[in-house]
């Protein structure tokens, strides 16, 4: 009799920055299992992941029919004869994407899709962090598959695996700009969409920028191309760096004496690499997308930004005080 062949994990990440660093717990998860791991995400993830043990990455375009075809690919190319699936985002269209390439999945019941999905989880009755939220999903697929779990609560932290190439990028831009590490308060005026109709970016980093650039201190910014001319207008008299890609972003946060940012897909990736930073809030909700780290500070609340004295007073102090070790 032959035996079966061993589970591959296939896992469908979220589509965006900030929602991909926070489903890092339940990634990590899966790789604790031993057993391969295929990642499935937007490709710009697939830099963010450069540094992670995966068995493979389809890139998702977001078109279901598209997205079906590349994922049924990749499995066939590789030979994946017991794919399992878990699903991490709720929409119809990436339940459909995997029913349709012939993997199996779990994911939580919602937007009509129980009757596509093999191991359906229902939604914890009280609210959850995103990180947690993801991360009960993927303990109970585990548990439905019958694979080691990992602890009931994810980590305090994020851990972010960075890549060389990452860190060696980080390096140079910082040495173009010479700039040393801890020696720059780096800021990210700018987020992208919109929450509920409202701006998400908070209206105070001109002032903030000048308040510190006055006290000696160097403000930096890195914003990606598209969002270079926003972040001009948001903080005119910051140093503007040059583009980065996300790794080598991610690992420029850790070496900023401290991180200001809107509750953004920056902020996720601060908390990520364990950057200290303090976090804008306004309009959305710092217990549910607030970073995960205890290395942030949050400021402000759903409905009311922080003043800018306040965060200034804030930025100096954790400047002032040394990191813990």
């Amino acid at each position: 009799m032959t035996p079966s062949p061993s589970p591959v994990l296939y896992v469908r990440l979220p589509n965006w920055v900030g929602d991909v660093c926070m489903s890092l717990p339940s990634l990590e998860a899966l790789l604790a299992t031993g057993l391969p791991v295929v990642a499935c995400a937007r490709p710009w993830a697939g830099d963010l992941l450069a540094a992670y043990p995966l068995a493979g990455f389809v890139p998702m375009q977001g078109a279901w029919r598209t997205d079906r075809a590349a994922v049924r690919n990749a499995r066939r190319q590789a030979r994946h004869g017991r794919p399992l699936g878990l699903l991490l985002p709720d929409s119809l269209s990436s339940a459909l994407v995997f029913r349709f390439a012939g993997i199996p999945c779990a994911g939580y019941r919602d937007d009509g899709r129980s009757l596509i999905l093999r191991w359906p989880c229902a939604k914890p009755a009280g609210p959850l962090h995103a990180v947690q939220s993801w991360y009960h999903l993927t303990r109970h697929a585990l548990a439905q598959w019958r694979l080691p779990q990992p602890p009931p609560q994810p980590a305090e932290e994020l851990r972010w695996r960075a890549a060389i190439p990452h860190e060696d990028e980080a390096a140079r831009a910082l040495s173009r700009a010479g700039l040393a590490s801890g020696g720059f308060v780096l800021i990210a005026p700018t987020a992208t969409g919109l929450h509920k109709g409202r701006v998400k970016v908070w209206p105070g980093f001109d002032s903030l920028t000048r308040s510190l650039q006055a006290r000696g201190l160097t403000v930096a910014m890195a914003p990606p191309e598209a969002e270079r001319q926003a972040a001009r207008e948001a903080a005119p008299t910051a140093l503007l760096l040059p583009p980065l890609g996300l790794g080598a972003f991610a690992a420029l946060t850790r070496r900023a004496a401290l991180v200001i940012c809107n509750d953004s897909g920056v902020s996720h990736l601060g908390a990520a690499a364990g950057a200290r930073q303090i976090t804008l809030f306004g309009v959305t909700d710092s217990a549910r997308t607030g970073p995960w780290s205890n290395r942030a500070v949050r400021m402000g609340r759903m409905g009311a930004w922080p003043a800018a004295p306040e965060v200034l007073s804030t930025a100096l102090d954790l400047i002032d005080t040394p990191p813990a070790a």
